[in-house]
């Protein structure tokens, strides 16, 4: 431990230019999957008609609990069905999944055809921590 801090007290600008460019890479990736909104965020938007919430997870998972009004499009399945979409072009795209991890590559596939995606900050599992509802079957 003591040769790392040495390292870093010597070598003080590399590990500066190292830290900016590893937050810059983290901000870019998170940023190209869309924006991460609030569960606050969220609910404005459904209830403005501005949004369609999209759960990512597969079919045994959402019909064990999801938001209300959401439609279930697998992950392995998002670019494949792309089409059932193209109605809601002009909304936001709010992903969902678990915890929020794998909303960001669907993201990226959504940004890729021109929709305009976010995910959903925490996933289902924050949604209903903060004890929103949820909707069991399909």
């Amino acid at each position: 431990m003591l040769d790392f801090l040495t390292f870093v007290s010597q070598e003080w600008l590399l590990v500066s230019l190292f830290m900016l460019m590893l937050y810059a890479y983290i901000w870019r990736e998170s940023r190209q999957g869309g924006k991460r909104i609030t569960h606050h965020e969220l609910t404005r938007l459904v209830n403005a008609d501005a949004a369609l919430v999209v759960d990512i997870r597969d079919a045994k998972e959402f019909s064990a609990g999801h938001i209300a009004g959401s439609i279930n499009i697998p992950y392995s399945k998002i670019k494949d069905q792309l089409r059932d979409l193209e109605s809601h072009r002009d909304k936001t795209i709010v992903l969902v999944d678990k915890y929020g991890q794998q909303t960001g590559a669907a993201g990226r596939s959504l940004a890729g055809a021109a929709f305009k995606p976010a995910r959903l900050q925490g996933g289902l599992a924050d949604w209903q921590m903060n004890n929103l509802p949820v909707i069991r079957g399909k």
